[in-house]
């Protein structure tokens, strides 16, 4: 009998959120806004520190910083998977939690562009477990709510929206 490695385990608190819009645009012309840089033209108030582009746009291992009040400090955020007009990934950290975004575009048969948003929320240590339990699925769904009409918005009029979403 050979003695067997214990495996890791965790307490950490996670919750998974999953939400859907419909934006009436091809996912062409949805994809490139799915990045750092071309949110200034869209997302009220958006603002980032870029640390890492080779095209100066989102791309693979794109990295950039934002920081949000009451959210748990300078979050780094990381490109991790990049497939034109079809999905894209971001990997976000600070301090208190992870994140995992996960955004997934498909025609929709009319010229327009259905997208899945899935969240992974991870806690990093017990002030990060308070913050995950504080989370809530209806929070997630109307911060998709306000993307969808931002994003409509901007591809129509070519304006920002301004409200706060």
């Amino acid at each position: 009998m050979t003695p067997t490695t214990p495996k890791p385990t965790t307490d950490r608190r996670r919750v998974r959120f999953a939400s859907s819009q419909t934006v009436h645009f091809a996912p062409e012309a949805v994809f490139p806004l799915l990045c750092p840089v071309l949110e200034y033209d869209w997302v009220p108030g958006w603002d980032c520190r870029l640390v890492y582009t080779e095209s100066g746009v989102a791309e693979p291992g794109c990295v950039f910083q934002t920081e949000k009040p009451g959210d748990g400090g300078v979050d780094t955020w990381v490109v991790s998977r990049y497939e034109p007009a079809e999905r894209i990934t971001f990997v976000r950290v600070n301090p208190l939690r992870t994140i995992e975004y996960d955004i997934r575009l498909k025609p929709a048969g009319d010229g327009s562009t259905h997208l899945d948003w899935e969240q992974t929320i991870t806690a990093l240590d017990e002030a990060g477990d308070r913050h995950v339990e504080g989370l809530r699925q209806e929070d997630f769904t109307r911060m998709i709510d306000g993307l969808e009409a931002m994003l409509e918005h901007y591809l129509r009029t070519g304006e920002i929206l301004e409200t706060e979403h």
